[in-house]
């Protein structure tokens, strides 16, 4: 069985300390009036920590807390504590609710940033450096793992897991049983490669699905005028699921035949301080998932 959720960064929530954020509150009560049965946590410290209060708050709108994620620099040694820190804390977070999915991102390095969606400029990591991310990627996850918690990486625009090469380099040095997938429809797209074919090779490894669309001539004016990525979020690269160019019953007809089980979560990442319809826009992709048969 295939659920379907949604994250607070749908809301624009990103970082846990911006001005601009929606309540948690708000969040949940949006969530649930759009359809969904599940939630991420968002960045932690998004929510609250204290269990009795988000386990009262989710219950007030039946939702589950499905996973978390870990959004940190793991490209940058002098970060390793602050990594950590958030992972261990999420983690916490999560076990508390009975929540299944940890989710670890390298966030955007400056230095890769102008050359997301270019695979054949982005400067690579010399080998200490990839050794030490390496490192402090199975150190996180391993924390994941002693809590119990299904741990997968996830390709992100603008860092220095974000192209197919990467992520597949990066799955070779770390066993399965430590680091599974989180698949982005969007962002793999993003990147240049193609969702569907990454699923059909990897999907035995797949263990979560995040479902971003993302519209095909924003895309290609942001990666030609080497845009940052939250600009292009405020351009509205993240279009409404089914009007991009993601192929989601190409998706879901790999999901099924791989007998993928579990949650499937929509995000559609934008600034949280444009006029951005986000409870019609999760109605909709709702309704989109719901009209292919999820």
């Amino acid at each position: 069985m295939i659920q379907i959720g949604n994250a607070p960064c749908s809301w624009g929530v990103e970082f846990a300390d911006d001005p601009r954020n929606p309540s948690w509150r708000q969040v949940l009560a949006d969530c649930a009036a759009a359809g969904y049965k599940g939630i991420e946590l968002g960045p932690i410290g998004f929510m609250p920590e204290d269990p009795a209060l988000l386990a009262d708050g989710l219950a007030a709108h039946d939702l589950t807390l499905i996973g978390g994620v870990v959004f940190r620099p793991y490209h940058d040694p002098a970060a390793t504590a602050e990594v950590m820190d958030a992972t261990t804390r999420t983690c916490r977070a999560l076990v508390a609710h009975g929540a299944q999915h940890l989710v670890l991102i390298d966030s955007i390095s400056a230095r890769r940033a102008p050359t997301a969606g270019r695979a054949a400029e982005a400067e690579q990591m010399a080998p200490d450096a990839w050794r030490g991310f390496v490192s402090r990627i199975r150190q996180s996850a391993q924390i994941g793992v002693d809590h119990g918690l299904t741990v997968s990486i996830h390709a992100h625009a603008a860092g220095f897991v974000d192209f197919e090469p990467e992520l597949e380099r990066l799955l070779s040095e770390i066993d399965e049983s430590v680091l599974k997938i989180c698949l982005d429809t969007g962002h793999h797209s993003y990147a240049g490669f193609d969702p569907v074919a990454f699923l059909n090779r990897h999907a035995k490894r797949i263990s979560y699905m995040h479902f971003k669309d993302i519209d095909p001539v924003i895309k290609a004016t942001a990666i030609a005028n080497r845009t940052g990525f939250y600009e292009a979020c405020g351009q509205g690269i993240f279009c409404n699921l089914g009007q991009g160019d993601v192929d989601f019953p190409a998706v879901r007809a790999a999901l099924l035949a791989a007998g993928f089980t579990g949650w499937c979560t929509v995000e559609q990442d934008c600034d949280p301080s444009a006029a951005t319809p986000v409870v019609e826009n999760a109605r909709a992709n709702r309704d989109y998932l719901a009209s292919i048969g999820f």
